[in-house]
Formats: structure tokens, sequence, C-alpha cells
């Protein structure tokens, strides 16, 4: 199985490198890379560049946001799985694409999430937070509950028809999407009981209290776009979230 691996990067030549060695230290070897780069103005072309032997499709040209990025690595992804790593994240392990596709091809499952670990911006290795997550019931979604975004591959036909990311929303497009596919029930989950991504602290949503609100704001209006929850549904979401500071 090919497997797509898109990351989306502007202005981010202190960290991308390590993107792409973690990228290129898999075990797995049928990896499709695909860099969008939003026409960045430090030394990130020159980065990608430099390891243009590992990527296979690359665009540098403004965008409208990291969506409408990721929509365009989508497009130009031809992989049987899909997934990202971001400009400031980095695989946990050299064997985690490996063991995504095995549980891919073992339980002929439509999509596959893991553990993500939220790491200090200079030590990938010290955690501040841990994002354990679970397999999947579909009542978990009014809940509030949602797979860590970053760890989600999914097959390249649920984006066929299901779609991309609505790029109306400029921080819960993930989330949008997630309610999307996931209040599907004729689709198949499974849970990597792994981490699976290691994401460098300093998300957009979490920038400034406008960037809170903001969020909270897409998250209600994603809901009623699909249709699940309410107001006590982000509640939970935000509660859910607190005993992932707890120290392991």
């Amino acid at each position: 199985m090919k497997v797509s691996i898109i990351t989306a990067t502007y202005n981010a030549a202190k960290t991308l490198q390590s993107t792409i060695d973690s990228i290129t230290e898999q075990s797995y070897r049928n990896i499709e890379y695909i860099v969008i780069d939003g026409d960045s103005k430090d030394n990130t072309k020159q980065i990608i560049a430099d390891n243009k032997q590992y990527i296979s499709r690359h665009i540098s040209e403004p965008d409208k946001g990291i969506y409408d990025a990721l929509n365009k690595g989508l497009n130009k992804a031809t992989g049987d799985i899909i997934g990202f790593l971001h400009a400031d994240d980095i695989f946990k392990s050299e064997d985690t694409i490996q063991g995504i596709v095995s549980l891919f091809e073992n339980t002929k499952s439509d999509g596959v999430y893991g553990d993500l670990e939220y790491v200090a911006t200079d030590n990938t290795n010290k955690v501040i937070r841990y994002w354990k997550s679970k397999a999947f019931k579909y009542k978990m979604l009014k809940a509030g509950w949602m797979p860590a975004h970053p760890t989600l591959f999914l097959r390249k036909e649920v984006y066929k028809t299901y779609g991309n990311f609505d790029t109306r929303f400029k921080i819960a497009a993930d989330y949008d999407f997630i309610l999307r596919v996931f209040k599907n029930k004729t689709l198949n989950f499974s849970y990597l009981p792994n981490v699976i991504t290691k994401m460098r602290l300093g998300g957009a949503s979490n920038k400034s209290l406008t960037n809170i609100i903001t969020k909270s704001r897409e998250d209600i209006q994603a809901l009623r776009n699909n249709k699940i929850g309410g107001f006590h549904t982000i509640i939970w979401k935000n509660l859910s979230k607190l005993p992932q500071f707890i120290k392991r």
C-alpha cells in the first residue's frame, strides 16, 4: 500500500528538517511525501530544495491558510492511505507508518488513529501533554470526543466520498471534517494504542484568547452543520482535555 504524507508549511525553517528526517527514517518505504509551502519568506524553500530527493511533490505559492494548503496536498495525493505530518511535528518512531499500514491491512479499516504527545518546542523528548485516545463508538461524538487529527490516517476513498476541509473554518475545519466522516456508520475505524505523532506546542487554536473564542464558535458551528450534539458537547469536549495534562 502506498502512503501519502502531506506537510503544510509556512516559515517553518526552524523545525522542517526534523519533520523531513522523521519521514526519511521510516522503516516503511512506500511513501509519497508531499510538501505544500505557503510561499515562505525564511529559509524554508532552501530546506525543501536541499531535500528534494525525498519529496515526491512540492508546491510553493501563497495560500488561504493551513486548510487550503492541506486541500492542495489532498488533491495531489495518489496513495492508498493519506495522513498529515505538520512542519512542527515528528513521528514517534521509525516504525510508526509500518504499524499503521499493518492495522489497515489486518482490519480492512477505513481509518486508523492513535495517541498524540504534545512536546516542548525545544525538546521533543519532554512531554507536556498526552492525548490518549480509545476505540471509537458513535455515541462518543455527542460527548465531544474526537481522535487527535495529527494521528488520523484515512483511505483515499474517504476523501473522495466525503470531501476535503471546509475552508470557511479558520481553526476548526479538522473537527468539522472528523464529524462529517465519523458520523457515517458505514465506515470502520481502528484505534492503534500507540503514540503516532509528537507535536510541538504552539498550535493556532490556543495562541490567544481570541483564537480560543473563535475555535469555540467554530466548534459549535461544526456540530450544527453535522447535526451532532450542542453546547453541552463543547463543554464535555473541553473538560475531556484535562486528564491529558496529568504527568505520566
